[in-house]
């Protein structure tokens, strides 16, 4: 049995998929550089292609492009790449074309780990000088988006498995319990702490430098590195956890590895940017109106749509209201709600 045929896949699901890949590719190298074209002071690609290859040119221009953009562009690509490619892995397993990270309690748990070091990390620093240091927020987020998914497998689980509605449940649980606590923190929180979770929960790329990058380029590419090989597992995920089963797929152990991963991808992208919201549900559904439900190219495909999204998204942001900011969640919510309104009209219609 082929679960892709099943699912209503093309034949030439092969065929398409190095055009595919190729073009989704080709978008993201140009999305790239305009990302290191785009800013306060203008460049062209020429500056750009010496300054990224050490060749002779303006020591200011070399300097922008090294130390501010460069990391900054990787790291609009490498979280847009684990946000997508974390919630199409989420869509594919539990067979629900609106899960993504927040579904989880991923966002809610970092959101709550943040909020816990802007309200409270002063105090806590006083008595440990060590966790004074500006990695101690992000450190704090991602433990909070773990620490919330290992709680929602821990409450699900009964008898070594985990039933798809019973972690739903579970992740509904905990997101409200991380929204209380966060809640109350913000309640206790001065003005000014206020005002930096508010801006920490809109999501920026303002604040990524090298040490960011450095802190969330490992856990991310192991993450998806773990899930693009489960491809064919969340194919046959499509047909029903039983269907799988019987084609030889280990569905809690599946279960297990892609909550895992796409948690660690997802803290380490919130833990650096803060909350960006529609990527993980809106670029896996762009991905499959073009190449289908075939997840040897939505998984790959989403990862590098979600990359090309976000490099867009911030380049826009730095140019919208120069020379100040706009959040980069502020346009994401832009651009990806119309999309999502637009798709649920076109699904009614069809019904």
């Amino acid at each position: 049995m082929n679960p892709i045929a099943e699912t209503g896949a093309p034949v030439s699901c092969a065929m398409k998929r190095p055009a595919i890949l190729g073009g989704l590719m080709a978008l993201l190298i140009i999305a790239f550089f305009l990302s290191l074209t785009t800013g306060a002071v203008e460049m062209n690609t020429g500056e750009v292609m010496r300054a990224l290859l050490g060749l002779e040119v303006d020591q200011r221009v070399a300097a922008i492009i090294q130390m501010i953009r460069l990391p900054r562009a990787l790291l609009a690509a490498l979280v847009g790449a684990a946000l997508a490619g974390a919630g199409a892995a989420f869509q594919g397993l539990f067979r629900n074309p609106l899960a993504d990270p927040s579904l989880i309690g991923v966002s809610s748990g970092a959101a709550l780990g943040a909020v816990f070091v802007i309200v409270l990390g002063a105090s806590v620093a006083a008595g440990h000088p060590f966790l004074a240091s500006p990695l101690f927020l992000p450190l704090a987020a991602f433990g909070g988006g773990l620490a919330a998914t290992f709680a929602i497998q821990g409450l699900a689980q009964s008898r070594g498995q985990a039933a798809t509605a019973t972690l739903l449940l579970a992740g509904i649980a905990i997101n409200a319990l991380a929204g209380a606590l966060t809640g109350c923190l913000v309640y206790i929180a001065n003005d000014t702490q206020i005002r930096d979770f508010t801006f920490w929960s809109m999501g920026s790329l303002a604040s990524g430098g090298w040490p960011a990058v450095t802190l969330c380029f490992l856990p991310i590419i192991v993450a998806l590195g773990v899930i693009l090989p489960r491809a064919r597992a969340l194919d046959a995920m499509l047909l029903g956890e039983r269907e799988a089963l019987h084609l030889g797929v280990p569905v809690q152990r599946l279960k297990h590895i892609i909550m895992i991963a796409g948690a660690l991808a997802v803290s380490s992208a919130v833990a650096v940017s803060g909350v960006i919201a529609f990527v993980g549900i809106v670029v896996p559904h762009m991905v499959r109106m073009l190449a289908g439900p075939d997840h040897r190219i939505v998984l790959p495909g989403s990862i590098l749509a979600g990359a090309t999204l976000l490099l867009v998204a911030d380049s826009f942001a730095r140019v919208i209201v120069a020379p100040a900011e706009l959040p980069i969640g502020l346009v994401t919510a832009a651009i990806g709600s119309p999309f999502f309104l637009w798709l649920l009209t076109r699904k009614k219609r069809s019904i």
